[in-house]
């Protein structure tokens, strides 16, 4: 279980200590942490992250087929199911990307900037 993160900030409990996130908060962190981090950014663990930083390089046509792949892969050793990623173009010149997951019969959206 993982302390619970909120706008980069870990998040206090009604005694002052840090509440853990539980459940689908605890599964989205992990989802965030591998989307976010670049693939082969850590030289012992080169299979964690993903490869969505490249997304801006490729055509505009072929990013949402990669981005579903590219989270496929980050998140291939997590219990989820990639169902949809949707790629936007923001107005700061960087994409936005909304991963779609299914846990537990359940919806989970992932959204992260590259």
């Amino acid at each position: 279980m993982a302390l619970l993160l909120k706008d980069g900030d870990y998040v206090a409990d009604e005694r002052g200590g840090l509440r853990n996130a539980e459940g689908a908060q605890d599964l989205l962190q992990r989802v965030l942490f591998r989307l976010q981090a670049r693939r082969g950014s850590f030289p012992f663990l080169p299979e964690l992250g993903s490869r969505l930083y490249l997304l801006p390089r490729e055509k505009p046509g072929d990013r949402q087929a990669l981005a579903r792949q590219y989270a496929g892969e980050a998140l291939r050793e997590e219990d989820v199911e990639v169902t949809e990623a949707t790629v936007v173009d923001g107005m700061d010149g960087r994409l936005q990307v909304l991963v779609t997951l299914t846990w537990n019969g359940e919806r989970l959206e992932a959204e992260v900037t590259v």
